[in-house]
């Protein structure tokens, strides 16, 4: 399954972030751009900041040097045409 949707599997082991260093990437810029400059007052608070940060400012705007400093939805809509045209 993980093919058919071009997924790769984590292959990390504990103690080496660089085994999943994508994800690894995400998680502190989520905490130093957003989560440890906030204070939360109940949980369905932070989840709806996370959830807006993700969708509109990590996924939309934030520029990603893995896709060439690109924002990563720019870089899904260019695969996503290029996909169909073949």
């Amino acid at each position: 399954m993980l093919n058919r949707f071009e997924l790769r599997r984590s292959s990390g082991r504990t103690g080496i972030c660089f085994d999943n260093a994508m994800a690894e990437s995400f998680f502190g810029a989520l905490k130093n751009e957003r989560v440890s400059r906030v204070t939360y007052l109940t949980r369905e608070a932070a989840r709806q900041d996370i959830t807006r940060y993700i969708e509109f400012w990590y996924n939309r705007k934030r520029l990603h040097s893995a896709v060439g400093y690109r924002p990563p939805r720019e870089v899904h809509a260019e695969y996503q045409k290029l996909r169909i045209a073949t």
